[in-house]
């Protein structure tokens, strides 16, 4: 949940057999793209929607536009899998599975109308759902890539269980793009709760992180949290009876008030694409990654908290140093998610071990530097 790290790995080079995409003109292109890139070492840089072009390090290189590699490749409702290329459109998919009455599980912010696939998985960004459902890695079942050396390589397949050795589709999962272009990907859905609600009570700052986690450690359908100046806002989702049994209680309890339903959704999706009040302005805007039970960190500025503490957004002018250094005291990370000063890096700086599988992994999939160079690490 913390800045991105690929995980160690040091199977990576027992690659998949080349696929066959002698038919798609889209892929193609892309691979015609990165061949003469690679003979003129021209670093490229990889565009999708670019709704997300904020997130990391500046990017360099000659843009590669993957939009045209664009449509739903297959969808089985009932095996609840959807396999997607990396150009379409989130929306697109989103709606294909609202009309089977299913979803996308870790709920990842589009932050734009433009935002594709690839970049979702890209980014690895997850929403309000990820401490109930899982992370948006968690959902990723195949992938297929091209490589440096343009040679398409799948990986993975459509079902949990398919991988022997080390996942590598997943590892695609928050690389931004510094492994090679993303060509689709296959992804579990999940079923849409048949019953969603929400209430707001009022939670002081000393309270707010050891009832969050006593509320989810119990067994009560809590799909999302929220918690800032004072008022804390929980989601249920599930089944009918537990969720009304939970409004029920926490009016009791708690004195608890239920929003209005459609209110309630525009407040989370708000909350996810950060139209939310909170994010506005353009002062530095902090993505911290903590044990859920960390207790407030002393930091000036302001606090949002997520995921029942894992996830706190803080804005404040505090220096990077000092920012990250209470961060590691609880064991966490940070990254500066949006504006303030960038020279001591947008990422949480890696222990020197983590370091060296980042560096491997690059060239063991990207030996030429071609994709995305420094948009993760600027050395990477």
């Amino acid at each position: 949940m913390g800045a991105p790290r690929l995980a160690p790995a040091c199977r990576v080079v027992a690659m998949s057999a080349p696929v066959d995409s002698s038919k798609d003109r889209e892929v193609d292109a892309v691979r015609e793209a990165i061949r003469a890139a690679a003979a003129d070492r021209r670093a490229l840089r990889l565009v999708g929607g670019a709704t997300k072009d904020f997130y990391g390090e500046a990017a360099v290189g000659e843009p590669l536009d993957l939009r045209g590699v664009r449509g739903i490749v297959s969808y089985e409702p009932t095996e609840l899998v959807i396999q997607v290329r990396c150009g379409t459109p989130l929306a697109e998919v989103e709606q294909a599975l609202a009309a089977q009455g299913q979803m996308l599980a870790f709920e990842p912010p589009a932050f734009g109308a433009t935002a594709t696939i690839g970049g979702v998985v890209a980014a690895g960004l997850s929403g309000p759902r990820r401490a109930s459902a899982g992370s948006a890695r968690d959902f990723v079942l195949g992938a297929t890539i091209v490589d440096a050396q343009a040679r398409v390589l799948r990986f993975g397949g459509q079902v949990m269980k398919n991988v022997a050795g080390y996942d590598v589709s997943r590892l695609m999962c928050g690389a931004l793009g510094i492994l090679g272009p993303i060509v689709d990907v296959s992804l579990k859905v999940v079923p849409r709760p048949m019953r969603e609600a929400s209430v707001r009570l009022a939670l002081d700052a000393g309270e707010a992180i050891g009832a969050m986690n006593r509320w989810c450690a119990e067994p009560l359908p809590i799909s999302a949290t929220r918690w800032h100046e004072g008022e804390a806002w929980l989601r249920f989702s599930g089944a009918t009876a537990a969720v009304d049994a939970a409004i029920a209680r926490f009016a009791r309890e708690r004195g608890a008030t239920r929003l209005d339903d459609d209110e309630a959704a525009q407040r989370w999706r708000a909350l996810r694409e950060h139209d939310d009040a909170f994010f506005a302005g353009t002062d530095a805007l902090w993505r911290l990654s903590l044990p859920s039970t960390a207790p407030s960190l002393d930091l000036p500025g302001r606090v949002l908290v997520e995921w029942a503490g894992a996830l706190r957004w803080l804005r404040s002018d505090a220096d990077a140093a000092r920012v990250r250094a209470a961060c590691e005291a609880v064991g966490g990370t940070a990254t500066l998610f949006r504006g303030g000063p960038r020279s001591a890096g947008v990422f949480h700086p890696l222990p020197d071990a983590n370091r060296r599988v980042h560096r491997e992994l690059k060239r063991a999939f990207d030996p030429a530097g071609l994709f995305n160079r420094g948009r993760m690490y600027p050395d990477i």
